[in-house]
């Protein structure tokens, strides 16, 4: 038995604790370095019942059909594991609980291990993981302030801060997010979801020049990053957006956000949205639609998370392959909600908004109105950030205008304003001088 670098016991042998803290600081980090790490303790410990649990639970996270499986093996090879503490037991059952279909359950099983072991890293940005696919900042929030005490003099005390201030920046406390965001990176100098936390609080207050001054010479806290250093990118590209440097966002697409060309649906996410956002600015894009269309066709099948099929369908629309299309609208109509989380959100809203897409891309924009706002209530539940289901709001407003709804697309924008610590951003501007310009003309 060996204690991990929050001072709970493990299984572990001594000889393995080093690898699994990496692990664990990994996960905390979002470090490229952590399924190898990961790999390294399974070979020496196969029988580690918590080390199999993460693998499952990170398979899931991924959103992917053919990860399912893998998740299902490290299931039960946690299950047949060696015997493992209640703490690492109960890793395995929220494991369980998610391949059932009810992640709510998982997280809930975690956080009664936070309130056992309040100080527990793991356990802790677990939780927030999960509760993100699902869209519930509050709950994020709710986790991580009930712990916040214990982590005083914790040696991971800059990740929770990081944490901390992305839920605050979600549920609307942005002064405080962004001042502990930055109180947090400065413990944790390569935390990077914290140094996104804080990038988030400039976009969602119309601040893109501060934003980019907080990014620029701060390059290497994502550097050493996974897929989600695309993701960091990508908030810099849309502060360039917002202050119209249109040229500037598509060299960060081209040379930072595809930097390489995966099929990770949060990396075809960072891609189709800043792709949309600046064709609905009349940008020309050219033909960077067609590898994300080629790659979108062939996981629109995998049916995980709404929040990857809205995206897949962004970019079906965007390189007009209406067939695929056809289809991702048909597997979503044939979904079979029952008990299974993901599968309700699929159905509802998720079916509305991929059919809004689907008519607004052909033109209809009638038909995309409805479909869109008749999904827009629910829309947090598809998961994702504020600033990442943007771009279905803008969409939707779009719609409201080209449809002839000028007052339904003026109260969509005040509403997104309020949600925006009332500020004004370069699209907000744009549209309401052209709702303005629309009513003087009729005048």
């Amino acid at each position: 038995m060996s204690d991990d670098l929050s001072g709970m016991p493990t299984s572990l042998s001594p000889d393995c604790i080093g690898d699994w803290n990496r692990v664990i600081r990994g996960i905390l980090s979002h470090a490229a370095s952590t399924g190898p790490d990961l790999n390294r303790v399974l070979a020496a410990h196969p029988d580690f019942a918590l080390g199999q649990a993460i693998r499952g639970i990170s398979c899931l996270l991924l959103g992917r059909a053919e990860m399912v499986e893998i998740a299902r093996q490290a299931y039960a090879a946690a299950l047949t594991g060696a015997p493992a503490t209640m703490r690492e037991i109960a890793f395995v059952h929220a494991l369980g609980d998610w391949l059932a279909g009810r992640p709510s359950r998982a997280a809930a099983r975690m956080e009664v291990i936070l309130r056992m072991n309040p100080r527990d890293a793991l356990a802790m940005k677990m939780v927030q993981a999960i509760h993100f696919v699902m869209g519930r900042p509050e709950a994020m929030r709710a986790s991580v302030e009930a712990i916040l005490p214990a982590w005083n003099d914790h040696p991971a005390r800059g990740f929770i801060l990081g944490c901390h201030a992305f839920t605050l920046e979600e549920t609307g406390e942005f002064a405080q997010a962004e001042r502990i965001g930055r109180e947090g990176v400065a413990l944790a100098p390569d935390d990077a979801w914290g140094l996104h936390a804080v990038a988030h609080v400039y976009e969602s207050t119309a601040r893109a020049r501060d934003g980019l001054d907080w990014l620029s010479g701060r390059e290497a806290a994502w550097a050493h990053c996974n897929n989600f250093r695309f993701h960091v990118w990508w908030h810099r590209a849309l502060m360039h957006l917002d202050l119209g440097e249109y040229e500037t966002a598509l060299a960060h697409y081209d040379a930072d956000i595809r930097a390489e060309k995966t099929d990770d649906y949060r990396d075809i996410s960072n891609a189709a949205s800043l792709l949309a956002r600046l064709e609905l600015e009349g940008v020309e894009v050219g033909d960077r639609w067609e590898e994300l269309a080629e790659l979108a066709e062939i996981r629109a099948t995998d049916g995980c998370l709404a929040f990857a099929d809205l995206h897949y369908m962004l970019a079906l629309c965007g390189g007009e392959r209406d067939q695929a299309a056809a289809r991702l609208i048909a597997r979503m109509q044939a979904t079979r909600p029952a008990a299974h989380e993901a599968q309700r959100v699929i159905a509802h809203p998720g079916l509305h908004i991929a059919q809004g897409l689907q008519a607004f891309s052909g033109g209809e924009y009638a038909s995309a109105w409805m479909h869109l706002r008749a999904g827009r209530a629910d829309l947090q539940q598809i998961g994702g950030s504020h600033a990442q289901r943007d771009v279905f709001d803008r969409i939707t407003i779009e719609a409201a205008l080209r449809s002839g709804y000028a007052d339904a697309a003026e109260a969509l924008l005040r509403d997104r304003m309020l949600r925006r610590a009332g500020t004004i951003d370069g699209y907000t501007a744009a549209r309401l001088s052209l709702i303005e310009a629309v009513r003087v003309k009729a005048v």
